[in-house]
């Protein structure tokens, strides 16, 4: 007779969410904020350019940190199905499929961060074209990353709104984290779909609508990292 591996409980996938979000979160912030922030000059291909040629290494941590970020993404999916299936199962399920979809393109776009270095690297075959054009299409690149960034956030902006909801139906989680949570999908979805149809307006609010959701995610995270669920009313839900 073999023996049956057993299954997690319900706090211990809550605290491994926890850990693997604040992985997430830290990891998007170090390529974003201490990386790319620190290395692209807005408006200057020449100088961009220059900066990624003179740090390579620091440019390419920076896009590691954000495949860690994806790869965290692929159990969390799971984990927050499991924890919140109670509640509904098919919402659940949805939820996870537009996180799919969100961690899917963001890989994808991954690419487009590559792009810059291929650009920027002292090879032969490069010569046939001018530094300038070297520049502007590392820059134009660049530049894509921040659009597909901004689509890939349309999925996990709907994902937010429907996770908040399951967790404001939850008895086993705060409400006030549901609404921590909706409240970022809404400004998930109002920054990208401003950058697609009135840039401007995304220039002007970026990066302040986006505070709400480091607030909700950060919570919701740590949350989770030190108290967990209440597991007697998820093993009850409608008790």
């Amino acid at each position: 007779m073999t023996d049956r591996v057993r299954e997690f409980s319900p706090q211990t996938y809550a605290r491994i969410a926890g850990v693997l979000y604040l992985i997430n979160i830290v990891a998007g912030l170090l390529g974003e904020m201490f990386v790319r922030n620190a290395m692209i000059v807005s408006g200057d291909a020449a100088a961009t350019a220059a900066n990624i040629a003179q740090s390579p290494l620091l440019w390419r941590i920076g896009i590691a940190g954000d495949l860690i970020m994806q790869v965290t993404d692929v159990p969390l999916m799971m984990i927050f199905y499991v924890l919140l299936k109670p509640v509904n199962r098919n919402l659940a399920l949805t939820a996870m499929l537009f996180t799919l979809v969100q961690t899917a393109s963001l890989v994808a776009n991954k690419l487009n961060l590559m792009m810059p270095l291929l650009l920027t690297a002292d090879v032969e075959y490069l010569k046939a074209f001018t530094p300038e054009q070297l520049h502007a299409l590392a820059y134009v690149a660049i530049k894509a990353h921040g659009h597909g960034f901004g689509i890939g956030l349309i999925f996990f902006g709907f994902e937010c709104l429907i996770t908040g909801y399951l967790i404001f139906r939850s008895n086993y989680l705060p409400k006030i984290l549901g609404v921590a949570m909706q409240v970022a999908g809404v400004c998930y979805l109002f920054n990208s779909f401003a950058l697609i149809l009135a840039p401007a307006v995304a220039d002007a609010l970026f990066p302040v609508i986006l505070l709400p959701c480091l607030f909700a995610e950060l919570s919701f995270c740590l949350w989770l990292l030190v108290k967990g669920i209440d597991v007697s009313k998820w093993e009850s839900p409608n008790a």
